[in-house]
């Protein structure tokens, strides 16, 4: 039985190419995701995934499935959804589920039309047409989390006031004119006219009722907003509101607006978001800024607690864990210990990604076990021995979302937390190819030099394999000055490994120029130099993991991550195969499940989707050195999964969920497993 991961919130957009929506989807997704350009960070991570396409008269070809405990589907309409019939015919074909939640949004007025007949009727829409132009970006994102906290994390009863389940936000500031009252009073203004709850001072308060109850009461149902004036830190109250939240494990934001001088920042105010605003009074667009920090931290900090005690119950973290849904802090141990009455062996487990060494070492004090979904800090001692992991992972053709519903950044994402994981583990990786700046593997290098700081090792956590036409390339690290100097910035983390022209190719360079490959004959001096890079480098490996890779404009007689799969296959490496991010390997998955090759792996598609291949193959052919696609169809057919998974230490239901998953957490868990379990002993007959 293959047990399938079901997360508890996975968000879908839907929009026609023509409304010039997808910048604002944009924006709010990378709030919903993990920031690839700071990947440290503790931002969200809820799966998401995108529907439109290239041309407007053309729907996209999928539609949203059930993949979460939740799905809430954004859609996105207009006069264009209503007027084109194949978007028309598909919005009225989206499916009515439980916890299948759509929320539409009318880019204009006219798409409203929609809620007039199934599956929309008499749907209240979020009118996106009425914002003005100032500040839409900003509305646009406040409204659309506010819609994903209430459908996303709130149990829905339509029988009540949709109003009750509106986020809660409470209001500590220091009171008597100060800064910290002034900008309490103008979030109140806006939050008056919004469908949001909050708290703002004594006025909230019954007659009758106790005062420091009825805080404490609003406290533990609410996120609350710290205004940080210069008189913040020293009221009592202001102290005690944050305590009370940190004490009950309430989201809280600091809003950052000091005038002068604050002489000592309230310790119990850290380890939380902060929006720096200035001391004069607010605008409109401050005022945006911090609601939308408090909704999204609020979405982040509920969305931590549902997937890790998902987790617990999935048996990847320990049953016994306490869940935090931030890092955990000395007065909440202390907090559990005291609630415990005697001392005992606490494991903390908090959201991706771990905290260093440096931040942790109180815990070893307590004798306490900090871990995340991925990590603890008891296990580096008793994983298996180092390993030489190879990464195939590169990018792929864009569609316009008509098929493929995931962002390119999904495999990058999911490469970075895979290195990181990988790298702590002190396992070696290595990779094929150009690490230029900027480019899709950069942050390897990045990521091994802040672990090697980190860990003060001086050992060298990747190799870098270079084919010789890459290395002698004017534009390599060993011609170009400047490649040279942003590379040499790792040589403390990387070792470059120059692999030779193969000996067949030598006589084939004309005045020992640098053949840039753009005629048939140059091309197949790439293809071989290529392939001898590919073959080093895999016969180096342990294990190797491929993920994305794309079908066209490559260099080489075939693309370069499908020849390193048949490299690796036929040298009987174990393999890891991450499909369900797409490109070329969510193709070979889906190949190797059906037994039935894809129309991509054949050498007529090739032809046709690549200008010159033709060429290249019959050039090849004289050498003996062309794909052999008959081969290809053979090999690729013939794959047993059962023995694919038995290689790398998995189960073969774990295997096949490795290869159509998209939830990038359970990627990484599921290749993790498998090395943990990972035997010297290769099956390989």
């Amino acid at each position: 039985m293959i047990q399938q991961i079901v997360p508890p919130i996975a968000v879908h957009f839907i929009w026609h190419p023509n409304d010039k929506i997808y910048s604002i989807i944009k924006d709010f997704r990378r709030h919903l995701t993990r920031d690839i350009e700071r990947p440290f960070s503790r931002e969200l991570n809820i799966p998401t995934f995108l529907y439109s396409s290239k041309e407007e008269e053309q729907a996209p070809s999928n539609s949203p499935k059930k993949l979460a405990e939740k799905d809430v589907i954004f859609l996105f309409l207009s006069a264009n959804t209503l007027m084109f019939s194949s978007w028309h015919k598909y919005i009225n074909s989206l499916p009515t589920q439980e916890n299948y939640h759509i929320v539409p949004v009318a880019v204009q007025k006219e798409g409203m039309q929609h809620t007039s007949e199934d599956p929309l009727k008499n749907f209240n829409c979020i009118r996106f047409f009425e914002w003005k132009d100032k500040n839409k970006t900003e509305y646009a994102i406040l409204n659309l989390s506010h819609e994903l906290y209430r459908f996303g994390l709130k149990d829905i009863d339509n029988n009540e006031l949709g109003v009750n389940f509106s986020v809660r936000l409470f209001l500590s500031h220091a009171k008597k004119g100060d800064t910290g009252l002034k900008h309490a009073e103008k979030i109140k203004q806006f939050l008056d006219k919004s469908n949001m709850q909050h708290f703002f001072d004594a006025n909230t308060i019954s007659p009758g009722f106790e005062f420091n109850k009825e805080i404490e009461n609003y406290i533990k149902k609410s996120t609350v907003i710290a205004i940080e004036s210069d008189a913040y830190s020293s009221r009592y109250w202001c102290q005690r509101e944050i305590l009370c939240a940190k004490r009950e494990q309430r989201p809280i934001i600091l809003v950052n607006s000091l005038e002068k001088y604050e002489d000592r920042v309230f310790p119990a105010a850290s380890n939380i978001p902060c929006v720096h605003i200035t001391a004069k009074p607010l605008k409109e667009k401050d005022i945006l800024r911090i609601l939308i920090a408090a909704l999204l931290e609020t979405i982040r900090f509920e969305h931590a607690y549902k997937l890790l005690i998902y987790y617990k119950k999935q048996k990847w973290i320990d049953k016994k864990s306490e869940i935090f849904a931030r890092p955990p802090e000395i007065q909440q141990i202390v907090n559990i210990l005291e609630r415990e009455n005697k001392r005992r062996n606490l494991i903390i487990c908090y959201p991706e990604p771990p905290l260093y060494k440096e931040e942790t070492e109180w815990a070893n004090y307590f004798n306490i076990t900090v871990s995340t979904p991925l990590w603890s800090s008891d296990k580096y001692s008793k994983e298996n021995k180092s390993l030489c992991i190879g990464l195939s992972i590169s990018d792929y053709k864009f569609d316009g979302y008509n098929t493929q519903n995931q962002n390119l950044d999904e495999l990058k994402r999911f490469s970075q937390s895979l290195a990181r994981h990988l790298l702590a583990r002190k396992h070696t990786l290595i990779y094929s190819g150009d690490l230029r700046e900027d480019g899709f593997t950069q942050f390897i290098l990045d990521e091994a030099t802040v672990l090697r700081d980190r860990l003060q090792i001086d050992k060298l956590f990747v190799k870098n394999y270079l084919a010789w036409t890459l290395y002698v390339d004017p534009k390599s690290l060993n011609v170009d000055p400047e490649i040279r100097r942003w590379y040499a910035n790792y040589c403390t983390v990387v070792e470059p490994v120059y692999v030779s022209i193969p000996e067949d190719v030598k006589k084939l360079i004309r005045n020992s120029k640098f053949p840039k490959p753009n005629c048939a004959d140059d091309k197949y001096i790439w293809s071989r130099c290529l392939t001898e890079m590919r073959e080093k480098s895999i016969k180096e490996s342990d294990i190797r993991i491929f993920s994305g890779g794309k079908f066209e404009r490559y260099l080489g007689k075939m693309p370069g991550v499908l020849e390193e799969f048949l490299i690796a296959y036929n040298e009987c490496k174990p393999i890891f195969l991450v499909g369900g991010l797409g490109g070329l390997i969510e193709k070979l998955c889906i190949s190797i499940r059906n037994k039935e090759l894809a129309e991509e792996f054949t050498e007529q598609w090739q032809i046709s989707h690549n200008k010159g291949y033709k060429k290249l193959q019959t050039i090849a052919s004289g050498y003996q050195h062309h794909t052999d696609y008959k081969e290809i169809k053979s090999i690729i057919e013939d794959i047993s999964i059962d023995k694919l998974a038995q290689q790398v230490g998995l189960t073969s239901g774990d295997y096949i969920r490795l290869m159509v998953t998209p939830f990038i957490d359970e990627c990484v868990h599921l290749i993790l497993k498998g090395i943990k379990n990972f035997s010297n002993k290769e099956i390989c007959k």
